[in-house]
Parts: C-alpha cells; structure tokens; sequence
C-alpha cells in the first residue's frame, strides 16, 4: 500500500493547487497508474476519505501544533492528514502501518524535522485515544463531526431546521450510491439485469427504469455500459425527468443539459419518438451529450450550443421545458466533497442568473405546457426563493403537481429532495404550467 499513498499525497497537493473536480482528477490519475486493482481501491477511499474529512483532520493536527503561527507546507499538512485519517476512519489499517508509512513520505520532503514532526504528531493521537478535540456549542459540534464549515452548518440550520441538517451531514460522508438509468429503448429491463448480473454486478431496481448498483466497479468498464444499455444518473435526477413527463411525439427543450444526463432519460421516455432539443454553452460539452446520445442509441436529440440567459426569437415553442440551472452543488457533496469547502462569497451571485435562465426558458414554453426547474443545491436562496419570486413576476404560470413517481408526494408542486429521504442526492425540483 506504500505506493497507494505516495500516489495519493501527490493527488491532494495537485488538487489543492489546481482547482479541479477530485473526481475527475482521481479517475485520469488511476486510469494511467500501474497500481494494483486493491491499491487502487485503497488510494479512492483515502483520497476522498481525506478531501470529505479535511477541516476535522485539521482540526486534530493543529490541536498538537505548539506553534499555530507556523504554516505547514502543503506536502506535510497532507501527509498529515494521510495518517490521522487512516488512525480514526480506517479500521483494516494497523495503528503502526499508518505511521510508520506517514513517516517514511515525510523523509522525502526538503524538510529534516519533517519526518520527527509526523511522528510526534501521530503517536501523540494516538495515545490520546485518537479523540477529536473538545468544542461548544452545536454548531461547532457538527462541523467538527462531520468536517462541514459553520457558515454552512448555520445555513442548513437555518433553511431546514437541526434534525434534517444532520440527516443532510450524515449523508455527505461516506461513498454515495451508484444509481443508473437502464436504456429501455434498446432492450427490456430484464434483459439489461441480465447483462450486469452476468458480470457480478447486484442490480436493485428503483422508480420506473432507474436501477441501484452494488460491486460494479468503474461503471464505464461494464459491458452493459459499453452497450449503450445504461448511463449513470442519480435517483433524485430521475425524479426530475418523471416529473417533466414527457409524452411520445412531444418537443423537449433541456436549456443547461451537459452532459446530457437528463436529456437521454427523457427521450428514453418518450421511446425515442419525439424532439428534444439539448444545449449547452460550450461546443466541447455539447460533444458531450452527442458523444452519449451515440452511445445509447438515441435518435431524437439535438445538441446545440445555446446561451440560455440569451432569449433566442428563432427557438421553436416546446411542450415541455426543462430548465436545470448551473447551482452551487451543495446537494452533491457526497460525490463532490471539495464542494463544501468554497466561500459563500462564491454562491451569492447565482441566484441572479438562476432567476435570468428560468425567465428567458419560460418564454419557449406553449400555451399549456410544462416547465420544471431544477437544482442540485440545498439553498433555499437558489431553489424557493428564485421560484417564488418567477410566480410573483408571471401570472401566466401557476404550481403544476409533480405527479404519481413521487408517491405521497404527488400533489407537491416543488420539493426539496434531501438526501436521507431516498437515499439520493440532495436536489430541488419545482413543476409550473403554462395558462395562455
């Protein structure tokens, strides 16, 4: 496992200082590695073991820090994290061999107190029981659990209240679920079980087509994937396309729709008979959903480069709008740890833009017709309040029922999709109708 940590300490500086997705990052990295496929599942769960638990691994390192003022290097602090993470979240890794392998890649570092440091750090954790440092007040008793800033445990607070805040925090720790939409147009629902048993794959079936994946592995080296027989999307992003409700011979507009996720559920549908036209603002994410819809076999998409706060007068009237906007992801952060981590700076601006895409997609919607927006955020600035304000503003549109998918739920014109009540992503979905 030496090499595994190397290769992951590497990972977390390079992510640091880049800026990019962890997981897109991880997968090119493992694609091109020559590690064992047990190292490789060893360096995934240590990197985003790290990334989720950050601000409590720093938490502990800096509780044994006599002088604070000193900044650590970014190969020590993460070296650091390497062997407190593998002390208090691994189990099936000995006490031992997480600092004696911690100290060992600091002797690589121009550092010669680096290595005594790691040590003294470690061994320190550990004859402290490995306990997280003492805290008051709730909110810094959850952030320090669950490593989420206060800013944001605060937020989530505020918006749902205590109990479905933690349920939101328990669920962003821990490898989320592996959903997929089975591709009913080119086979039967059990025809495709069949294909992903055969290759040991546990196939738990969900709402309409969509499926739970246990042991698949990389999904894209599935046979069934190969096939054009499936296309990973989570459950919550299932819900939204069941709550479109797309019929056979209808046109479709997906306004954001790189990479196409949502795109290809709808047209499957619809049986792969209609239009749905699929945009995007950059020609190389539209290949994107071109390059899927190939895959799968679906005939009925067009993917178009289209600037959805643009109102283009020659877009033709749809029956139906779906209108996804780009969010800031707080409802993803399972998948997406680093997500947590950015400055609520950052998200003020969106729900501006949210309020400008959905206005302009409204205007391409018939008499009649349907229009869904959709985030996979928990925010209420960006979800019920750009909602509310779009129902203030056009008295053209009223609350439109998500519909039978949705259970109980049926009658709900919006929902907030927590993570705990699915097992999903969090996500927002809000279904209008047009009147005249």
């Amino acid at each position: 496992m030496g090499n595994a940590r190397g290769f992951v300490l590497k990972l977390l500086v390079r992510l640091e200082n880049s800026g990019s997705y962890s997981n897109i990052l991880l997968d090119q990295k493992l694609s091109r590695s020559d590690l064992s496929q047990q190292d490789k599942r060893f360096a995934a769960a240590l990197y985003y073991g790290v990334i989720e638990r950050k601000l409590t691994l720093d938490a502990i390192i800096d509780s044994y820090r006599k002088n604070k003022g000193d900044k650590l290097g970014a190969e020590v602090r993460n070296i650091l994290r390497l062997g407190v993470y593998q002390l208090r979240y691994m189990e099936s890794v000995p006490d031992n061999a997480a600092v004696d392998e911690s100290v060992k890649l600091a002797k690589r570092v121009r550092n010669p107190a680096a290595a005594g440091f790691v040590n003294a750090v470690l061994r320190s954790f550990i004859r402290d029981e490995k306990r997280l440092p003492a805290v008051k007040g709730r909110v810094n008793e959850l952030s320090l659990e669950y490593s989420c800033p206060q800013w944001l445990v605060r937020k989530w607070i505020g918006d749902y209240g205590e109990v479905a805040c933690e349920g939101i925090l328990k669920a962003s720790i821990g490898r989320a679920p592996e959903y997929v939409r089975l591709n009913t147009v080119k086979a039967d629902v059990k025809t495709i079980t069949d294909v992903l048993e055969g290759q040991g794959v546990k196939v738990a079936p969900c709402i309409d087509a969509g499926a739970r994946l246990s042991g698949a592995g990389a999904v894209e080296e599935l046979e069934a994937y190969r096939q054009g027989l499936i296309h990973v999307q989570d459950l919550s992003c299932q819900l939204c396309c069941l709550a479109l409700d797309a019929h056979r011979g209808e046109t479709v507009l997906d306004m954001c729709a790189a990479p196409g996720g949502k795109s290809f559920t709808i047209v499957e549908l619809m049986n792969d008979e209609g239009k749905v036209l699929s945009f995007d603002l950059h020609e190389n994410r539209v290949r994107l959903i071109r390059n899927g819809a190939e895959r799968l076999g679906l005939k009925s998409i067009t993917a178009a480069v289209n600037d959805a706060k643009a109102f283009d007068p020659q877009m033709p009237l749809a029956d139906r709008v779906l209108c996804d906007v780009p969010c800031s992801g707080l409802g993803v952060i399972g998948r997406k740890p680093e997500i947590k981590y950015k400055s609520p700076e950052e998200l003020k601006r969106l729900p501006e833009i949210q309020y400008e895409i959905l206005s302009v997609s409204s205007r391409y919607v018939k008499a009649g017709g349907v229009l869904v927006y959709s985030t996979c955020s928990l925010s209420r600035e960006e979800n019920d309040e750009v909602t509310d304000r779009f129902l203030n503003q056009n008295p053209d549109f009223v609350p439109s029922p998500l519909g039978d998918a949705f259970g109980d739920r049926a009658d709900e014109c919006s929902l907030t999709i927590l993570p705990q009540m699915y097992g999903s992503d969090g996500f927002y979905i809000a279904k209008f109708r047009r009147l005249r």
